[in-house]
């Protein structure tokens, strides 16, 4: 979608995989909300275009370490609404997020853009689908990136993630009053960025 605007793009969804990652390998108690605050406060987030050999839509170094690769290791998607879910991660993430946006035109994806994160964007998309259709999608990515991982197991982790994500007490999952919501259940990637290009049109 960025790239047929000519606009950046930022995947906020991947900062807290980044976070997370950093929270396991420095041995950080997941259930300690201060440290967690802590650490998404001090840390050097720096973000790049993706690079060829990855799924990714960005490269992201913290403290100087490319952690690309590991941002879809099963142990950070089976912790990243956890620790996204603490409140101070997310208002050291949410300041970083708007200052990265800075007035420019930006494509901008993550479960709190539109009620949270930019609130006045100029449009609004909720993407919806079935979890079902979201974990077939999320099992065929995984395969690409050799993780041996059971569909039951990737539908199950979903599920959870979106209770999780839906009854956190800040920045809950929930759609905008003045987005435009686009299911995309059997819809195919350009199907989809099709129906997107639409509205931005429409809204122009």
């Amino acid at each position: 979608m960025a790239a047929a605007l000519g606009c950046p793009f930022l995947d906020t969804g991947a900062m807290y995989r980044a976070i997370t990652w950093a929270a396991l390998h420095r041995g950080i108690d997941l259930s300690d909300d201060e440290a967690l605050s802590e650490l998404a406060a001090s840390v050097r987030m720096e973000i790049g275009p993706p690079a060829p050999c990855f799924l990714e839509s960005h490269t992201i170094f913290v403290d100087g370490e490319d952690v690309t690769a590991r941002l879809r290791q099963l142990e950070v998607e089976s912790a990243v609404s956890l620790v996204s879910s603490v409140p101070g991660v997310r208002t050291a993430l949410v300041r970083v997020q708007r200052e990265m946006a800075g007035g420019q035109p930006l494509v901008m994806a993550g479960r709190d853009i539109g009620t949270v994160v930019l609130p006045q964007a100029d449009l609004k998309l909720y993407l919806n689908a079935s979890v079902e259709e979201r974990a077939q999608r999320r099992h065929r990515e995984l395969s690409t990136l050799g993780q041996q991982v059971t569909p039951e197991t990737v539908l199950a982790d979903l599920r959870r993630r979106d209770r999780i994500d839906s009854q956190r007490s800040v920045s809950p999952l929930q759609v905008a009053e003045d987005a435009i919501v686009i299911d995309t259940d059997g819809l195919t990637l350009d199907e989809v960025v099709r129906r997107v290009l639409e509205e931005v049109k429409g809204s122009a």
